[in-house]
């Protein structure tokens, strides 16, 4: 075993600069075909001669994945260098090193990670894990050694968590609890991998053939769309949060007393409330202009206010804050929050506080299309609704909705809908008319897009609304 010589091929430049990182957190990949596999064995194997003692953690979705993508290479590459036990799934260095082996298909198989300790982990594929998983299996890399201690997630756009990474390592907004400085993304695509493009030129051709959303996500390495994504026609571009053309996501400004102004709202206790208010223009276009979403740190966990801490808290922005205050606000919800079988209703509690509604039509199909319906773009690129940039629960919610699986024209409910099921009763207390007409979105190729039944006239005065005054958050 001492004599066993272990060749190297030579990496890629992304792989190379994989190799070299030494950040707490590296995200590597974006795209599919960019060597991700072949980086965690190599750093894996790299690190556990360098490091005697040190253990190290690959996992992926299913165990048939692992044995298939490393388990099975690393046994043909490691034979006379390392040991491999099949019931222990670990790989022994004669240093003391180990390469262990796990997966996480559940919340159930969580429990062979309690109590390990680990100095470095691949999560290879990480999107496919649910984000509490991550999290969790994470606490694992810990320990009052030397070695260094690091994560890295191998990813593509999409799954569980694409919301999650996107976050972290596209738009870099961290949590209080998270340091900048901790966390590296290096974008790998398919023409990277100079070894795949030589060995299987036509890989390429075959990604090229994908439908859009896909081709763009696995090809071009795109965060802002995936396959299965709910409200695909959502955008949000920061280039164009001031002429608010081709965005959804704009500047705000300053809301002109005459225009209407209207509250939706979506009860939750352990999951969360969620409260938008949204100013109507002169021509029908609705702004989301701010919001109350009643969620911990964690995704799609609840506050657990009661409905007066709920109610108390909306009826004090309503009052003090300049948009709202001394308005009118004809408010929407749930019609369950109508439900008095166990006591005062949840809407009669929020009439205490003077928080009035109308109860929603709830219908969830009818009330999809409408909003896809305002979310659709005319050829200039004017849509009939627009959030501001404050209202992050919207931006970050909405474009992680999915379709659900058992009904291909109606939301996943598993996901955190709070947000959508609020839009969707406002748009529909306010329901428009679409047509079809095929356009592109300014950026790209796209399929035929609806288009609000209005005449032409009138989109073009449209762009002529009353000037806005832009302000910070």
């Amino acid at each position: 075993m001492p004599g066993k010589v272990l060749v190297m091929p030579r990496p890629n430049p992304k792989q190379r600069q994989a190799l070299m990182e030494t950040h707490r957190y590296v995200g590597y990949g974006g795209a599919r075909g960019g060597g991700k596999s072949w980086f965690v064995r190599w750093k894996a194997v790299l690190l556990c001669l360098k490091f005697p003692g040190i253990k190290v953690l690959i996992t992926r979705r299913t165990y048939r994945e692992l044995y298939n993508n490393h388990i099975a290479p690393l046994q043909a590459l490691l034979a006379g260098a390392a040991n491999y036990n099949k019931g222990d799934k670990i790989f022994y260095f004669p240093n003391g090193s180990t390469i262990s082996f796990g997966y996480c298909d559940g919340d159930d198989d969580l429990g062979q990670y309690q109590g390990a300790e680990y100095d470095i982990w691949f999560a290879d594929e990480a999107g496919q894990f649910q984000e509490n998983w991550l999290t969790q299996i994470d606490a694992c890399v810990r320990g009052t050694n030397d070695f260094p201690k690091r994560t890295y997630y191998t990813l593509n756009p999409g799954g569980p968590s694409h919301g999650y990474f996107k976050r972290l390592f596209i738009d870099r907004r961290f949590t209080p609890e998270e340091y900048p400085e901790d966390y590296a993304f290096i974008q790998a695509l398919c023409t990277d991998n100079h070894a795949l493009m030589e060995r299987q030129p036509e890989y390429m051709r075959s990604l090229e053939k994908l439908p859009p959303k896909l081709r763009q996500a696995w090809l071009e390495g795109r965060w802002d769309v995936y396959e299965g994504q709910f409200f695909e026609d959502f955008y949000d571009r920061p280039e164009h949060y001031r002429d608010r053309r081709f965005t959804h996501v704009i500047e705000p400004f300053e809301i002109p007393d005459t225009w209407k102004i209207y509250r939706s709202f979506d009860w939750g206790y352990h999951r969360p409330f969620s409260c938008g208010w949204w100013a109507v223009d002169y021509d029908g276009v609705a702004y989301r202009i701010l919001e109350l979403y009643g969620c911990t740190a964690t995704p799609n966990e609840g506050v657990r206010w009661t409905p007066d801490q709920v109610f108390s808290k909306i009826r004090q922005i309503e009052t003090e804050h300049r948009w709202l205050a001394g308005k009118r606000i004809q408010g929407i919800a749930d019609p369950a929050i109508w439900d008095a079988e166990t006591g005062e209703s949840i809407a009669q509690t929020a009439a205490r506080h003077q928080v009035y509604f109308q109860p929603g039509d709830h219908k969830r199909l009818p009330g999809w299309m409408q909003v896809h319906y305002r979310l659709s773009m005319d050829e200039e690129g004017y849509s009939m609704l627009y959030v501001f940039k404050n209202c992050r629960a919207f931006i970050r919610t909405m474009p992680l909705l999915q379709y659900d699986s058992a009904n291909a024209e109606d939301v996943d409910t598993d996901g955190e809908d709070h947000v959508a099921d609020e839009v969707r009763y406002f748009c529909m207390s306010r329901p428009i008319k679409p047509r079809s007409k095929p356009t592109g979105d300014g950026y790209d190729n796209s399929p035929l897009k609806l288009f609000l039944d209005i005449p032409r006239e009138q989109i073009k005065a449209a762009q002529k609304r009353p000037g806005m005054e832009i302000i910070n958050d």
